[in-house]
């Protein structure tokens, strides 16, 4: 298996740093995003970022803000077409084919966990459109976390991109120790409370 250096990884991403310098100005300003916590995701190594999904723009909030480069697991119906696969694909999304295990996505997850880069998760694997507070976690961040040892950085999405009172959260890092059931029962609890206030 061959792992990429630092170096190598400043050139790849060379047009993913372009592209976040141009979208955040114009992010910030149809938008109005309020950040917090970015302090709480480790500046070096392999980390998952894992929260609630309210709508098609959160991986672009995930990437906003910082400033290492993330690579956000998405659904394979956004690179449906040569334009749109080579956007995503060059800022550093993975495709998800939702109908299926796909072990090739989970294969590049584990590798940009591997090669001390940054994850994006949303568990619940879906937006949530239901009046739930979260929809039932799948078990991919906590699974990644620990067959890798990095650190899960919870987070949270709250308000309406519509009405400008967008905001995300990330919480303070974890490590996973305990078996999956629990870890994830024990995510969904983390951010259940954050959404709440109660963390």
């Amino acid at each position: 298996m061959i792992y990429l250096t630092s170096g190598d990884i400043n050139m790849k991403y060379t047009f993913y740093k372009v592209i976040r310098f141009i979208i955040r100005p114009f992010f910030y300003l149809i938008h109005n995003p309020k950040i917090e916590g970015l302090d709480n995701i480790p500046k070096s190594g392999g980390v998952i970022l894992a929260g609630n999904h309210t709508g098609n723009l959160d991986a672009l909030l995930m990437i906003y803000g910082p400033n290492r480069v993330v690579h956000m697991m998405a659904k394979k119906e956004l690179f449906k077409n040569f334009i749109t696969n080579f956007i995503f694909k060059s800022m550093a999304c993975i495709s998800v084919n939702r109908s299926i295990h796909d072990e090739n996505a989970k294969s590049e997850a584990m590798e940009v966990l591997k090669n001390n880069e940054v994850l994006g998760i949303f568990p619940e694997g879906t937006v949530n459109k239901t009046d739930k507070l979260i929809l039932p976690f799948k078990f991919g961040a906590v699974s990644f976390a620990k067959k890798t040892g990095c650190p899960i950085v919870p987070l949270v999405i709250k308000g309406k991109y519509t009405k400008r009172n967008i905001s995300i959260r990330y919480g303070k890092p974890y490590y996973v120790k305990d078996d999956l059931e629990k870890e994830n029962k024990k995510l969904e609890n983390i951010i259940s409370d954050m959404l709440k206030g109660e963390k």
